[in-house]
């Protein structure tokens, strides 16, 4: 059984002391890291004052050491991040060649081009780095986004959402904690490696710590989740672990809640207007389904088709199927892959529908991935648990009828053709769905739009205001309208 070391980092320091071990989801591999319960009181910035140094350098210089940072995270040149690479085929479900494909993108996509991009369409230059001015009707407000000291609890589906968190908590000027996860126990650690190599001293190396402390341990999560010690906690995670950390939260600590979802599709009978329209259809959901092996929350999980529910219909559903069954096995692989570690509880589920006249299923006899085509309009009861490359074809007379399907847990959704966004959207917003895009887009997100049904750049910032008032309306105070808080 294989054992790693993983040390802690406290603002640029390198810790290998009070080790103690942990297990992975999954291969039977432990790793020792230092325990937490030793150290939440150096962790903790308890004085908000030595935020200061970020203060000190521009939001460009702080976009110039991103970019710096981000050229030195290639698994083909970096020791920490091939280690995290190996240690994640380990704890993940991910083939080698995914991974690599993950990690070199990701670095080669954190530009400087993205990231002012994301600035500018959320918040803006002027309120990161400087006192925006804005004119109200009685007075002169000046406003800034300012930093905060956060808690990260870092989601394992990617290792690009480690980098993504550095860099919205770089760019916000905040001091970060971050919690890595069982399932990538080092990319955070790498990242972290890697900005002490190259500036030990800059002011984003020190307000970059990472640790790991077994969830629910509340030996460790009653102190370290005080308003003395941090503003916001930035929590990716499942039902049981989110249920655990809003157990902590009190007045002072904001709770940035990026909670579980799941994503669907919805194709329009548009999609039946001729055999190279259906097969173009059915490369397009296969990218939204099969990209990346189904790991991210946009992953379509379920495609509801205006197929109709007659016979025809349904002959026409099982074609789309088995040409998506088709697609998804002809991903490059550096994307997409047989799974490594196929859930033998879902192959249950599926086994355990093979031969009901409701549904047809189409593949899934190893670890290849497969297609479920309802013969009913409705989903499958285990539609949440879709995973593996595998999707759910769903009839529905009117595409409208999909929507009783959509909830707040409803991430993206996928649609053919473009002319259903525009009859959709009004519908899919009330029912809680937050993102319509092109069929075949749904693993590409910008960075400029909104997240899980909010703007994360400016839930990250903390607002603060300074007003002033002109003498005329300083003597004339008492006649101001109060507005109440």
């Amino acid at each position: 059984m294989a054992e790693y070391d993983i040390p802690m980092i406290i603002r640029g320091k390198v810790i290998r002391d009070h080790m103690v071990t942990y297990p992975v989801r999954r291969s039977g591999m432990t790793f020792r890291t230092p325990d937490m319960k030793h150290y939440v009181d150096q962790m903790v910035l308890r004085d908000a004052s030595g935020m200061a140094d970020m203060y000190r350098i521009s939001t460009l210089e702080i976009i110039d050491f991103l970019v710096e940072l981000a050229s030195r995270l290639s698994p083909e040149t970096n020791e920490h991040i091939k280690l995290a690479l190996e240690l994640n085929l380990q704890a993940n479900v991910q083939s080698r060649d995914i991974l690599f494909q993950i990690y070199n993108s990701t670095c080669k996509s954190t530009t400087k081009a993205s990231m002012l991009e994301s600035i500018e369409k959320t918040i803006g230059l002027a309120a990161f780095d400087s006192w925006e001015s804005r004119k109200l009707a009685d007075r002169e407000v000046l406003i800034r986004a300012v930093g905060s000291r956060i808690v990260s609890l870092n989601p394992g589906n990617s290792p690009a959402a480690a980098v993504g968190g550095l860099t919205q908590s770089a760019l916000h000027r905040c001091d970060n904690i971050v919690k890595f996860p069982a399932n990538d126990p080092y990319t955070a650690t790498a990242i972290a490696l890697t900005m002490i190599e190259m500036a030990p001293d800059h002011p984003v190396t020190k307000h970059y710590s990472v640790g790991y402390w077994k969830g629910g341990d509340r030996e460790v999560e009653e102190k370290l989740y005080k308003p003395a010690n941090l503003e916001k906690i930035i929590a990716w995670g499942g039902w049981a672990s989110m249920r655990q950390v809003r157990s902590y939260l009190v007045p002072g600590i904001d709770l940035i809640a990026l909670d579980p979802k799941t994503s669907a599709s919805m194709i329009g009978r548009e999609a039946f207007a001729s055999q190279d329209t259906i097969a173009y259809v059915a490369n397009q959901l296969a990218k939204d389904v099969g990209m990346f092996n189904q790991a991210f929350c946009s992953s379509s999980r379920v495609a509801f088709v205006e197929s109709g529910t007659d016979a025809a219909g349904l002959k026409q559903l099982c074609q789309l199927g088995e040409l998506v069954y088709a697609a998804v096995q002809k991903l490059p692989v550096q994307v997409s892959s047989d799974s490594p570690d196929f859930s033998e509880a879902l192959r249950q589920d599926i086994e355990g529908i093979r031969n009901s006249d409701q549904f047809r299923v189409i593949g899934v006899k190893g670890s290849e991935g497969g297609v479920i085509v309802s013969q009913v309009s409705k989903p499958v009861d285990f539609k949440d648990l879709l995973n593996f490359r595998v999707v759910n074809l769903v009839p529905v007379d009117r595409i409208e009828d999909a929507l009783q399907w959509v909830t707040t847990d409803t991430q993206t959704i996928g649609i053919y053709p473009e002319s259903l966004k525009e009859r959709l959207r009004d519908r899919c917003a009330m029912h809680g769905g937050q993102r319509l895009t092109t069929l075949g887009c749904s693993p590409f997100e910008g960075g400029g739009a909104p997240h899980d049904g909010m703007e994360v750049n400016r839930r990250i910032a903390r607002w603060v205001v300074v007003e002033n008032f002109d003498a005329e309306t300083i003597q004339r105070g008492t006649g101001m309208v109060c507005q109440p808080t």
